[in-house]
């Protein structure tokens, strides 16, 4: 069982990246996988999450508007398309899933991927 977050990297205020949470060992089909994210210093929050049934989606409020959780149960895999990206969004991105439904509290999340930077800076 394994979820690898990638696509992060360095980018300038107002630019886009696109993150994905590939899933293998595993179907996606029955798991909600949310997103979350941690800077140095801070606790880790729930920035998106989208479920397993009908692909309800949900997001934090800071980054509605910008960012896109969508998935593709053929590749097996969830995106976060990250855009209008500001110095503040910068941090550790993680993928973790969950049965079901999304859940607000991290402790719900039975498995995590590592986690992929993203650092916002010009």
């Amino acid at each position: 069982v394994q979820l690898q977050a990638s696509g992060g990297g360095l980018v300038q205020p107002g630019g886009s990246l696109r993150l994905s949470c590939a899933a293998s060992g595993f179907s996606l089909n029955y798991y909600a996988i949310g997103w979350f994210r941690q800077a140095p210093g801070k606790e880790r929050e729930g920035v998106s999450c989208i479920s397993s049934r009908y692909g309800t989606t949900y997001y934090t409020d800071s980054i509605k508007g910008r960012f896109t959780i969508t998935r593709d149960n053929a590749k097996n895999t969830v995106y976060l398309q990250m855009n209008s990206l500001k110095p503040e969004d910068t941090a550790v991105y993680f993928c973790a899933r969950k049965i079901d439904s999304c859940s607000v509290y991290d402790t719900e999340y039975g498995y995590w991927g590592q986690g992929t930077q993203v650092t916002v800076s010009s």
